[in-house]
């Protein structure tokens, strides 16, 4: 197998900054990703490659191996144990190995072999080749997007999302919040050579709701009563999750007045039987296109209220 250059495989230089790979490999690895190309072999070859390079260049250590071994920098520690003492070094205490002017395409005394199969010898055969092909890669992260709406998110339930190829029922708990993050271990882009799958972060977005609004787990609602009801008191029906309720309008409420209902807010996250609160604003409508026996009680009141 040739040997492949990690930082030309993900278009760096050699004194490319971490960020650099990190941005590097994100392009790259949406490029090249198997589900964007399911049936392309070299696209799916190439992704691999990519995943191996960022496993050893975003790792400052096994970098450093690499930089110092290039393909063999797996075998960097029993290289260094063999009494080299450095990369120029002589495991076998005497002069070039190669016999001739050393280093990988050297036509020295192992008959041009490269620095590659110097190892297999030392090591058995079972050199830097074979251990780069075996080596186990995590799979790539996914991310996808669940959209729910509100009353959705107030009860648990069950949906099935199709991500990678695969139908997967998953579990929202009641609560969930708009922008909340789930992860699902395992669910993510297959590894490399039997390496664990990936991960999937499935953000949940939920929709607004044309009553309720939402602040945490507390429940806002307006409620619109009459003037009279304001005035005189009464009884309104309201909206909640689980139903309507009626509740007493004392006389003389003003506008813009606050009512707290105790537990009958947004369900709490994974803790179930509890719920935040609601609060119920009263709006009092001013009466419009009044008639003249109307208007003219409305003024023996206000000739009343002098």
């Amino acid at each position: 197998m040739a040997y492949i250059d990690y930082y030309k495989i993900l278009g760096v230089d050699k004194k490319a900054s971490q960020d650099d790979i990190k941005k590097a490999y994100r392009k790259l690895a949406r490029k090249y990703h198997p589900d964007l190309n399911p049936d392309d072999k070299e696209a799916n070859k190439m992704f691999q490659q990519i995943n191996e390079a960022n496993e050893v260049l975003n790792d400052p250590e096994k970098r450093k191996k690499f930089d110092d071994y290039g393909e063999n920098w797996k075998h960097a520690d029993q290289f260094d144990q063999s009494g080299q003492g450095g990369r120029g070094g002589n495991p076998f205490g005497g002069g070039n190995p190669f016999g001739g002017g050393g280093g990988r395409g050297s036509s020295g005394g192992f008959g041009g072999g490269d620095f590659s199969d110097f190892f297999e010898s030392m090591f058995g055969g079972g050199g830097s080749r074979s251990g780069r092909n075996n080596a186990r890669f995590k799979g790539q992260d996914l991310q996808a997007e669940l959209k729910i709406s509100f009353r959705e998110a107030a009860t648990t339930h069950k949906p099935t999302i199709t991500v990678n190829g695969k139908n997967l029922r998953i579990t929202i708990p009641a609560g969930i919040a708009n922008g909340q993050v789930i992860k699902l271990a395992g669910q993510g882009g297959a590894g490399a050579n039997n390496g664990p799958s990936g991960d999937l972060f499935l953000t949940i977005t939920v929709a607004d709701d044309a009553q309720f609004k939402r602040l945490n787990d507390d429940l806002y609602l307006d409620k619109e009563i009459d003037l009279y009801t304001a005035v005189l008191g009464g009884d309104v029906t309201v909206e909640t999750l689980d139903g309507k309720v009626k509740l007493k309008v004392a006389p003389g409420t003003q506008n813009g007045t606050k009512i707290r209902l105790k537990s009958k807010g947004f369900p709490v996250y994974k803790k179930e039987g509890q719920s935040g609160n609601l609060f119920v604003t009263y709006i009092v409508k001013i009466p419009t296109g009044l008639t003249e026996k109307e208007t003219a009680l409305f003024n023996e009141l206000r000739e009343l209220s002098k």
